[in-house]
């Protein structure tokens, strides 16, 4: 029987996954469809399991990627130290949990850095947020969380964001969904006149294309991406935790930004 797999998340009318699958599965000649699971609970994961026995693989999105690990057996090390998963490989009742975010962000952010962006500010303390701070370790640069309320040596408030700090900061990364479609008249509320032509924006959000956030970047000259290159990139790393195979082929002619 046909193999599935799908996204797990809540909502899910912003997902481009599924017609990014389905698309590689007809050109690779797999035979595997990709389906939406938009969960209102992640209590209702078990009861998604048992109505599709063929499942092999989940990806999952916001707001599951902490909420889901107390169903799985078992952790990747990578996921274990993020503390958060994005990929789900299911063999039977044993499921496993894993997360390629981390490659998705490193390879889609690299060819865009400078040697003056060593230092990060991570908008939001999600799951999303964590494998990107994994993947600003990889990358040698030092990084703090932002967010609207909290203490830490690592963490400022929005309300800390001083031009000065804006200055020191030169990549600022997007992992919260404003701005995210349908809301696309939102962004986080960071002094964007402080920017500059040294400052690099990369967005997790990749619908719409262009952000708020990136907006106000590019007026202020600093350069800016969003995030659909990242998901192309963790989904074909996607295939080969479900199957120990090869990571799926890109598009040809390469990944749209």
């Amino acid at each position: 029987m046909k193999q599935e797999y799908g996204l797990l998340g809540h909502p899910l009318g912003h997902s481009f996954s599924r017609a990014v699958f389905n698309d590689k599965f007809t050109r690779e000649g797999i035979d595997a469809e990709y389906l939406n699971f938009d969960l209102s609970d992640i209590s209702e994961l078990p009861q998604l399991l048992a109505e599709h026995p063929n499942l092999c693989g989940l990806n999952v999105t916001i707001p599951y990627k902490q909420a889901v690990i107390p169903y799985l057996d078992e952790l990747s090390d990578e996921a274990r130290a993020i503390g958060a998963v994005n990929v789900i490989k299911i063999e039977g009742p044993y499921l496993k949990g894993f997360n390629s975010d981390v490659i998705g962000f490193t390879e889609s952010i690299r060819p865009l850095l400078e040697p003056h962006h060593k230092k990060a500010l991570v908008l939001g303390t999600g799951g999303a947020s964590k494998a990107v701070c994994a993947g600003l370790d990889k990358l040698g640069i030092e990084w703090r969380y932002v967010s609207r309320s909290g203490a830490g040596e690592r963490l400022f408030t929005y309300s800390d964001l001083t031009p000065e700090i804006i200055a020191e900061y030169t990549v600022i990364v997007n992992c919260t969904p404003l701005g995210m479609y349908p809301r696309i008249d939102s962004c986080p509320e960071i002094p964007y006149r402080a920017l500059s032509p040294r400052h690099l924006l990369f967005d997790l959000v990749y619908n719409p294309e262009i952000t708020l956030f990136m907006r106000n970047g590019r007026r202020q000259g600093a350069k800016v991406k969003n995030g659909l290159e990242m998901l192309h990139l963790q989904a074909l790393a996607s295939w080969e935790f479900w199957t120990g195979e090869a990571p799926l082929s890109p598009p040809e002619g390469g990944i749209d930004n």
